[in-house]
């Protein structure tokens, strides 16, 4: 992969701990001006040390850009000039919406999965997108769990039918989908 100029998306999806971000920063090494786009929040002190780790594993070599809602709106403002956005990750975003969608009718979550899937019809320069494959364990026992599930696992969908490229890690072997 070079950086070329009609952008790309690569979506990047796996289990947990299967080697997801490293291969998303792998893909991304090749770019001189690189914009990491955070969706976690630091809510306690365990989350604080995903972050801090994630943050030593990527070192200085991203511009760092923390938006755990309103992902259109961070990759219309990007720095001038950005080559790739690594977008970590989706998973995250989709507990997001649904924290702060709550009490705010059921069509925000909606709205803000449709301004994001608009940005990526145009993307600004090519984009690395990370997201958790959902569906592949056991039905889960309550109706948030199975809410949240199938509204990552449409996210998740729609995201990889709009990439260029669309890979799967599973122990922290890529295995090319599209």
């Amino acid at each position: 992969m070079v950086p070329n100029s009609i952008p790309k998306i690569y979506y990047v999806t796996g289990g947990a701990r299967s080697g997801k971000s490293s291969f998303a920063l792998q893909l991304a090494a090749p770019y001189v001006k690189r914009v990491f786009l955070a969706t976690a929040e630091p809510f306690d002190g365990e989350m604080q040390q995903r972050i801090g780790k994630h943050r030593d594993e990527r070192g200085d070599h991203f511009t760092t850009v923390e938006e755990p809602i309103a992902l259109d709106r961070a990759l219309r403002e990007l720095p001038a000039g950005t080559d790739v956005v690594l977008l970590d990750c989706l998973t995250v975003w989709t507990g997001n919406l649904m924290h702060y969608a709550e009490g705010r009718g059921e069509g925000e979550i909606d709205k803000q999965v449709e301004r994001f899937l608009d940005e990526l019809h145009h993307p600004p320069c090519d984009i690395i997108i990370v997201s958790n494959e959902v569906g592949m364990g056991i039905v889960p026992e309550n109706a948030m769990a199975r809410r949240f599930r199938d509204i990552a696992g449409i996210i998740n969908q729609r995201v990889a039918s709009l990439s260029t490229e669309a890979w799967l890690l599973c122990s922290g072997l890529p295995i090319r989908l599209k």
